[in-house]
């Protein structure tokens, strides 16, 4: 291995050995610990530090890195505290996810790192957020995402190189290929010569080093990041090394080559730094034991903080208040009455004044720049605020969902507008596993409005009419909103971009010119949680949202021998129990309507809670009224049929029959 160390001085090259050996130290600790049963579980680094350790020291310490299970050098040249770290592995309260996350799954903003999920791919998009917030205000400053060689073969890896390129972030993208994705080599993976070789296809530089050596490591990244910065492009660096333990210490070893650890072992990162140092009479063996001595009370001390922290005692309403992050902006009410506009021109003004409101919300979606998107919502949005601020978008959903969330980190609001919400589900990692759960793993809040075109009635198909609704109800740290009126739609629009939580916008397309109410002109809030009461009746209380909201009241036009209340929900996540309550003891007849299909629909969950909670009060079976259990025909005939409307007469003649 050869070093050079031009332009460092001693008191540098005693920095990155004392930096490179803290992780092997406390690794080579934890494994001890693993075998003797007092830890559960370990991801080793061991033969890897040198790219963590050197490309974290070629940062700023306000640069965002992005890592991964085996960069351990991240975290603790950022100087996070060992015993704080060590109560984290141990699902201590006192670890940096209060026993929620573990090993490496957690980040902390005060050390500018950002926790990873199991996905792996995700975190990288995360990056081209955080330099795009870069970008926007002018910094001199970049981000920094690992990977995996295993890691690239997913589509997230192709989303967020393309996006960075495109865009022109300045990311660095490191690729650590150790040689295998747990137990499957690198042949089995890819066939191009080397993964750095991929770059050329986005558009922009890639180079592979040797991630063993610290001093090509070091200089190479801090080489990349002036490059990123001064190009304002992002760079590729595949960093070549080899995992000396399993993926996992369960896992073992044995697919592993004999020849492999000893040709690998000659190249270990620790002790070839080393030898150098005392060649060139940087250390002696003095200094060395000295370092280490440092080291060991360091670790020593912080097992016994660790080892002393009680386990967690569960909190059930900690638990669950901390799902969400406190939403702390007023409420506006509408100052006039406003005047006669379509369901699309309230969303379109919304969005506008909450641009207005908020100079760090960033509109990113497909065609929705100078076109105005597929539905004309943002047309002329370019013209007010420009198009740093009005994104198109690569056909990405995955990465945009991740860019988003990186723009929060950095203290950005976001909005994307799904083309189709159908559309969603190429983009569903993100939501359900990184948006949605970061405030609870670690306390970082995704400001994030993902606006969701949806439903059917216009003869689309069955990719562009699903009614999807409920699989966002289902995931904790998601607030789900679906207005039926213009006046709604505006001031819940408002209000999702004054929260500070991840919400999922739901906006039925068939409304969009179709509908038309009074909206105030001015900005106002419309409650998030509160449902809205439609009418007044005696027989039985419909309880919907959307479109099922019209059909409702038209049936109620159409029958006015049957007297009906409607409760029109308007929030779905989180769901006014309150109001629901009210609906059952006005009639003691229920009927749930909604576009969705009926098995795993939103009136399922409703009508258990109402039997477990409201049963004293019904006077008949709850009743359920939805779209049949088939994908959304495109004939419009065979679309009528699917959609719940049909069955609605028949849905309530049932329940007056009791």
């Amino acid at each position: 291995m050869q070093f050079d160390r031009r332009g460092l001085d001693d008191s540098l090259l005693i920095q990155l050995y004392t930096e490179l050996v803290r992780p092997r130290m406390i690794e080579e600790k934890m494994l001890v610990l693993l075998r003797q049963g007092r830890i559960s579980k370990w991801f080793s680094g061991i033969g890897q530090e040198a790219i963590s350790v050197g490309a974290t020291m070629a940062l700023d310490e306000d640069e965002y890195v992005m890592p991964l299970h085996r960069n351990l050098g991240v975290f603790t040249v950022r100087k996070m505290p060992f015993s704080k770290l060590f109560m984290q592995w141990q699902g201590r309260k006192d670890g940096f996810s209060k026993g929620r996350e573990r090993s490496f799954h957690f980040g902390a903003n005060e050390y500018h790192i950002c926790g990873m999920i199991s996905h792996l791919g995700p975190q990288l998009a995360i990056a081209d957020g955080v330099a795009l917030a870069h970008k926007l205000k002018k910094e001199r400053k970049v981000s920094v995402a690992f990977s995996g060689d295993g890691g690239t073969s997913e589509g997230d890896f192709h989303e967020a190189l393309n996006t960075a390129a495109v865009w022109g972030l300045p990311v660095i993208f490191i690729i650590e290929n150790n040689g295998y994705g747990l137990s499957t080599p690198v042949k089995e993976q890819f066939v191009c010569e080397q993964l750095a070789d991929r770059a050329a296809g986005y558009g922009m530089r890639g180079i592979t080093i040797d991630g063993n050596n610290i001093l090509e490591v070091y200089k190479e990244i801090t080489k990349a990041r002036a490059y990123c910065i001064a190009e304002q492009k992002p760079i590729l660096i595949e960093c070549m090394t080899f995992r000396m333990r399993g993926h996992e210490e369960a896992s073992g070893v044995k697919y592993v080559p004999k020849e492999l650890f000893e040709e690998w072992g000659k190249k270990d990162p620790v002790a070839n730094f080393e030898a150098y140092l005392k060649e060139q009479k940087v250390l002696t063996d003095a200094k060395i034991a000295a370092i280490r001595e440092s080291i060991q009370k360091e670790i020593e001390d912080g097992l016994a903080l660790g080892f002393e922290a009680p386990p967690v005692t569960p909190d059930t309403a900690e638990e669950v208040a901390d799902v969400y992050a406190p939403a702390t902006l007023p409420a506006i009410a509408p100052p006039d009455a406003g005047s006669e506009k379509k369901f699309i021109q309230a969303i379109s003004e919304g969005l506008k004044q909450s641009m207005e409101t908020f100079p760090q919300l960033v509109l990113m979606g497909q065609d929705i720049a100078e076109y105005g998107g597929a539905f004309k919502v943002t047309e002329g949005f370019v013209p007010m605020f420009g198009k740093e601020r009005v994104r198109n978008t690569p056909l990405c959903e995955s990465a945009i969902v991740g860019a988003a969330l990186g723009l929060s980190i950095k203290g950005f609001k976001a909005m994307m507008e799904m083309q189709f919400a159908d559309f969603v589900t190429v983009g569903f990692n993100q939501i359900i596993n990184n948006l949605a759960k970061i405030h609870y793993r670690w306390g970082q809040n995704a400001d994030v409005v993902i606006r969701m075109p949806t439903g059917g009635g216009v003869g689309a198909g069955p990719f562009h009419s699903q009614s999807n609704e409920a699989w966002f109800t289902h995931t904790p740290g998601l607030k789900v909103l679906y207005p039926s009126t213009p006046e709604d739609a505006k001031g819940l629009l408002i209000s999702a971009f004054r929260d500070p939580n991840p919400v999922m916008f739901f906006e039925h397309k068939a409304l969009y010119r179709s509908v038309s109410g009074m909206v105030p002109d001015s900005y106002y809030t419309t409650e998030i949680g509160k449902a809205r009461h439609v009418a007044a009746g005696e027989d039985i209380s419909i309880i919907t949202y959307g479109m099922g909201v019209h059909w409702a009241a038209n049936y109620a036009a159409t029958h006015p021998d049957v007297s009906i209340d409607i409760l029109d929900l308007r929030t779905l996540l989180p769901l006014d129990y309150d109001a629901i309550r009210e609906a059952v003891g006005r009639t003691g007849k229920v009927l749930l309507l909604h576009e969705d299909t009926l098995f795993g629909g939103l009136g399922g969950e409703i009508a258990a809670w109402i039997a477990e909670h409201c049963f004293e009060s019904l006077d008949a079976p709850i009743v359920r009224c939805a779209s049949l259990d088939t994908p959304v025909p495109f004939a419009i005939e065979l679309e009528q049929n699917f959609l719940a409307n049909s069955r609605l007469d028949a849905a309530v003649q049932k329940l007056m029959a009791y």
